[in-house]
């Protein structure tokens, strides 16, 4: 799903709401999200997930079609963790029948 089709659905889902507002409200809400991630924040949407930031260091790469050393300076990457009950609605459906948790991991 992209934004656009997110502001769709949520705007017909609410129809007392014009769908520029939706917009705006979604567009809000990632910026402030960006923001706080950003500053450093860790950013915790309870039942859902946990946006923070990890930090790589510099390394020494390789380039994949030369086989060349490159090297990577250190960066900051966005990291997602979900949450346990978006994990348990997502795997619903996928539980084995027989009550086993074989294959069933987090």
């Amino acid at each position: 799903m992209i934004k656009s089709e997110l502001v769709t659905r949520l705007a017909e889902a609410n129809s007392h709401l014009y769908q520029r507002d939706v917009e705006r409200i979604i567009s809000t809400v990632f910026d402030e999200i960006t923001s706080a991630l950003s500053r450093g924040d860790r950013v915790e949407l309870r039942g859902f997930g946990a946006f923070s930031v990890k930090h790589r260091p510099a390394r020494v790469g390789r380039n994949p079609r030369t086989g060349d050393p490159v090297e990577v300076e250190a960066k900051s990457v966005p990291f997602f963790k979900a949450g346990k009950e978006l994990r348990d609605r997502l795997n619903k459906d996928d539980a084995p029948a027989t009550g086993s948790t074989e294959g069933v991991g987090a």
